[in-house]
């Protein structure tokens, strides 16, 4: 998101997160803007009985956890490494700072989290509404327009278990849904990796 000479200009600090390990917690106060150099971070809440419903997932030279940057809230959900991961870390106010002095890069963001937030909704709409299979090409679709994907397969990068983390559903409900989906010619499934597929 933001390039890396400028993170370095402006007195970024690169740390090493190993999988497995929380960066913040739910109910924790922003106090820095984090910026993933390698690796993979999840943004999850979790009830008290244990379960986790993952908000999203992000990889190299993806943000998170920006909004409460913004706000006078803690942070709605907890960061965790997926992967060892090395992670940018730059104080608050120096990235308002930079925000402040590069239009640009503020405009970007506001794309970023005017996208979140249609993710939000639409991810509300389709738990509330919708049954298994149609969480799931919905989900896949979403993820193929971020890409700016315009093949007619397009290949899902997610494993079962992070395609149900990401719906609410049970992994068991994901692995049968999407071979009804394979059945009705809406994805492939090749050496256990999931293709959406579409019409010329």
């Amino acid at each position: 998101m933001i390039p890396i000479d400028t993170l370095k200009s402006y007195g970024a600090h690169l740390f090493s997160l190993p999988k497995g390990t929380f960066l913040f917690k739910e109910g924790n106060k922003p106090v820095f803007y984090y910026q993933v150099h390698h690796g993979k971070i999840k943004m999850a809440n979790h009830s008290k009985e244990g379960k986790e419903f993952v908000q999203g997932f992000f990889s190299s030279g993806e943000s998170f956890g920006e909004p409460p940057l913004f706000g006078t809230f803690n942070y709605p959900g907890s960061a965790i490494a997926v992967e060892d991961s090395k992670i940018w870390r730059l104080e608050k106010n120096i990235f308002l700072e930079l925000l402040k002095n590069d239009f640009e890069l503020h405009y970007a963001f506001t794309q970023i989290l005017a996208k979140r937030l249609f993710y939000k909704a639409m991810q509300l709409r389709e738990i509330s509404s919708h049954d298994p299979e149609h969480r799931i090409i919905t989900l896949i679709d979403y993820l193929r327009i971020q890409e700016n994907n315009v093949n007619t397969r397009f290949r899902v990068k997610l494993t079962r278990q992070q395609i149900a983390d990401l719906t609410g559903l049970r992994v068991e409900t994901v692995i049968r849904s999407v071979k009804k989906l394979e059945s009705k010619g809406k994805v492939a499934i090749e050496n256990g990796i999931v293709f959406r597929l579409f019409s010329q």
